[in-house]
């Protein structure tokens, strides 16, 4: 049967049926952990969806063109330094520490630049780490200037940010952490979490302490990440015997 003018338009005009976006496989940092007696959250099994972590990069500045990596030193900008944990109480100058944009290579396949103050003594010796990383397709999950409000929000224990300067203690010390001088950096934290005792950190990391388990992002002895570090007159914390902080390398031991 031949349709009516009324019913061709009437169909013409129906509007398609569209499909929601999935919802992300996990949204990091919306969920607070119940603190423990000592001020870090619970220590809780690891989410499925965590357990072989692979989330995607979130962009905050351009890639880089042509998949290259590209490495850049700078005077801090007062922008970044405005919103990192710098305040005029910490153990270095802000004319010490350095901006450095650093292409990596996301969980998600894909190439990112990332942002990282360091020391300036050591600001060189990092690009040319993050070089080797790069060429040798390491995956990195995110890379971004620590805030301050990270310091004393409630953990959630999800993090992965790999950074370098935070004005902090060390864990559970009052001096101040090799972070505080732009001398450390932790790459990959929930790949690679810091244990003492039954301490994990982050919280929800447990997953990744059967170190035989291998899975991308993670460090281990001997391999492409700690013999670039280690080039360059880094420790790692892995090599510790407690506590063991598999995420952190740092330029003076501590």
């Amino acid at each position: 049967m031949t349709s009516t003018p009324a019913e061709t338009s009437s169909a013409a005009t129906t509007p398609p049926i569209s499909t929601p976006p999935p919802a992300p496989a996990w949204k990091v940092g919306a969920k607070p952990l119940p603190l423990s007696r000592e001020g870090f959250g619970q220590i809780l099994p690891t989410p499925p969806v965590l357990a072989n972590r692979s989330l995607p990069t979130t962009d905050l500045l351009p890639p880089p063109a042509g998949n290259r990596f590209s490495g850049t030193v700078d005077p801090v900008p007062t922008e970044v330094l405005a919103r990192s944990t710098w305040q005029a109480g910490c153990p270095v100058a802000a004319a010490e520490l350095r901006y450095l944009t650093l292409s990596f290579w996301g969980f998600d396949g894909r190439a990112h630049t990332g942002e990282m103050l360091v020391n300036a003594s050591v600001a060189n010796a990092v690009v040319t780490v993050f070089g080797q990383l790069f060429a040798a397709k390491f995956p990195i999950e995110e890379m971004r200037v620590t805030a301050p409000a990270e310091l004393t929000a409630p953990p959630t224990g999800d993090g992965n940010n790999t950074s370098a300067f935070v004005c902090r203690p060390a864990r559970g010390q009052t001096n101040w952490s090799a972070h505080a001088y732009g001398l450390a950096i932790d790459v990959n934290p929930f790949c690679n979490p810091y244990t003492k005792g039954d301490l994990v950190l982050p919280e929800l990391a447990s997953a990744y302490l059967d170190r035989g388990n291998r899975r991308p992002g993670m460090i281990t002895a001997g391999d492409r990440t700690v013999a670039a570090f280690s080039a360059i007159g880094w420790t790692w914390g892995g090599t510790w015997t407690t506590p063991k902080d598999l995420m952190h390398f740092s330029a003076n031991g501590r």
